[in-house]
């Protein structure tokens, strides 16, 4: 397998990017990287020595993955941008390696769906049960994966045809939402040119779909940066660290990112649970 070699920086640190929350189809491997599915692809990420590896040649790397871990965005600058006050900037340092994926919008739609009143492993527990059973076979390195599953195909399936992957009451979410993704009546790819405010109306309109959820999706799938998901992580770095009241908007565009660091920080920063 071919891999593409990129200098080594603070700011891509695989542990970080796929252990934050952000998204659940990449795993630590037996041999010191992780290996994941998206964008319809099997790869695997590492570090060694002075450089970061990514598989795939480097026509795959311009054309994907380099968009896939935002590489052209200056995340030593924003951390710069961010640190407005002592506990945002410790979280920031803490956070240095972090990335915001660009992830499929469909499959960060669903798998959100998937996340609410869940923990990381049962979601992604849930969400390789949903592609082992519907997704199209992939091979790499020797191993077959699955893509996950396009928004139609899970469109044209009743609630109870999930009920493999024992989500519960989500199954019937799931299926909402393909269908008004398969069918058009949710344009994710035109949401993405709308405001925070506007994209994350609209996602909420949809059958079993709150205020962070939305938020993730808006963040995470539609890669609109001022968006701030807030769980129960979050609700406790806020209580614990900002004033009553505290508006997210003095993080301007790089609120997600801030986010993020912040989220990762209260879940496992020194002294802190693991969820």
């Amino acid at each position: 397998m071919q891999y593409t070699r990129i200098e080594k920086t603070d700011d891509f640190d695989p542990v970080k990017i796929f252990e934050c929350g952000q998204c659940f189809r990449w795993n630590a491997d037996a041999r010191g990287g992780y290996t994941g599915v998206a964008l319809g692809r099997a790869a695997r990420v590492y570090i060694e020595n002075d450089g970061i590896f990514i598989s795939g040649g480097e026509e795959e790397y311009r054309d994907i993955w380099r968009g896939y871990f935002d590489m052209d965005r200056n995340y030593s600058e924003l951390r710069k941008k961010l640190s407005v006050d002592d506990y945002t900037a410790g979280a920031a340092a803490f956070g240095t390696g972090i990335r915001i994926l660009k992830q499929d919008r469909w499959e960060a739609l669903c798998s959100f769906i998937i996340s609410q009143c869940n923990n990381i492993p049962r979601i992604k527990k849930i969400i390789e049960t949903l592609c082992s059973a519907f997704g199209d076979e992939l091979s790499f390195e020797g191993e077959k994966y699955r893509a996950f599953p396009p928004a139609d195909r899970i469109a044209a399936l009743e609630p109870e045809d999930l009920a493999v992957l024992k989500c519960g009451y989500r199954a019937e979410y799931i299926i909402s939402a393909a269908r008004e993704v398969a069918s058009g009546r949710l344009d994710l790819d035109a949401l993405a040119l709308k405001s925070c405010a506007e994209a994350v109306t609209e996602l909420k309109k949809l059958h079993g779909v709150g205020d962070k959820v939305a938020n993730c999706v808006v963040l995470f799938g539609l890669q609109i940066p001022d968006a701030f998901p807030i769980d129960v992580w979050m609700k406790k770095a806020l209580k614990e660290h900002y004033p009553p009241g505290f508006d997210p908007s003095v993080f301007g565009d790089a609120a997600g990112l801030a986010q993020q660091y912040i989220f990762y920080y209260t879940r496992s920063g020194p002294g802190n649970g693991k969820q």
